[in-house]
């Protein structure tokens, strides 16, 4: 696999992406919306189980709206070009780790609005900076994946909803009991088997991506 190659498919993915600078100002503008609006629901969070889950839930939201478009405009002209110039684990590659540093970013603002219009209850930061970092590259892994299989039924959104649901909730489930305990400021020793089953769950998302699109690239 060629480096170069890679590394010049993820910056054409940046410049794609900052060449429509209103679909980044968009997902900044739901960012906030989204939270403020939850704040002015809930005026006031006291109890740390709901201020983590409302936070997952807007989190879940965020990402599957930004890792769906990865192949939405990836027409059948396009998927010429691409079937005939780039080599395929390396196309779904720079999708995937274009999505993860995207996420990793917006998720990492979405805590920092999270935090100042709702309020902070994190007790261990660093865990739970860990553990939204780790959360948000398994997410896009996924999600890309989805997307790609959706975009060969015709970007059926629908589809890929249905298809990420039961490979989102093992991943969701340890990223809430993670946040839970970061939450709690727990000892790292309690979180380091949830910890290791995350970014193992990274490792096999991106390996089962890379050859799983093989077959999505013949069609």
């Amino acid at each position: 696999m060629s480096k170069q190659q890679l590394t010049a498919l993820i910056k054409k993915e940046f410049v794609l992406e900052f060449r429509q600078k209103s679909t980044l100002a968009g997902i900044a503008v739901y960012i906030i919306a989204t939270v403020f609006i939850s704040a002015l629901s809930f005026k006031k969070i006291i109890h740390p189980i709901v201020w983590n889950a409302l936070f997952w839930v807007i989190f879940m939201f965020i990402a599957v709206n930004v890792s769906s478009k990865s192949f939405t405009q990836e027409t059948k002209g396009k998927g010429l070009y691409n079937y005939i110039y780039y080599n395929a684990r390396q196309f779904i590659l720079s999708k995937i780790l274009y999505n993860m540093l995207l996420m990793s970013v917006l998720s990492v603002f979405t805590f920092f609005f999270y935090s100042w219009f709702v309020g902070s209850m994190v007790e261990d930061l660093p865990l739970f900076l860990i553990v939204l970092i780790f959360s948000s590259t398994a997410f896009s892994g996924v999600l890309s994946l989805m997307s790609a299989i959706a975009s060969k039924a015709g970007n059926n959104m629908s589809l890929m909803a249905i298809l990420s649901f039961p490979v989102l909730m093992p991943l969701l489930l340890v990223s809430i009991k993670l946040s839970k305990n970061a939450i709690d400021g727990l000892a790292w020793s309690v979180s380091a088997n949830y910890l290791l089953v995350l970014i193992m769950l990274n490792f096999v998302v991106i390996t089962l991506a890379t050859l799983l699109f093989n077959y999505l690239w013949r069609e």
